[in-house]
């Protein structure tokens, strides 16, 4: 699994139509409207490197009302939640 976070700059009349957009793209588990220079923070968990340039080049760029995107990508991820796990719920091993 690869994460990042990306860091989105939109026109200001358009930040929630740009993050539900956002959203419903395949690979971006979340999206939060921040203060800052940034207006809103997607969460992308993709399964290969590759599936980066599909979702935030190919995908959360080109969303009518992103002006500029800066993404960091993960190194470790540290959480108390098993993350796997809970993206995988529903799914059964072998089917």
């Amino acid at each position: 699994m690869v994460n990042a976070v990306v860091l989105v700059r939109c026109e200001i009349d358009e930040i929630p139509e740009a993050a539900q957009a956002i959203a419903g793209i395949d690979g971006v588990s979340e999206v939060y409207s921040v203060a800052e220079e940034f207006d809103l923070v997607a969460i992308v968990r993709v399964p290969n490197h590759d599936d980066l340039a599909r979702v935030i080049p190919g995908g959360v760029a080109k969303v009518e009302g992103v002006m500029r995107t800066e993404t960091l990508i993960a190194f470790q991820v540290y959480s108390k939640h098993d993350l796997e796990a809970l993206l995988n719920i529903g799914f059964d091993e072998g089917a």
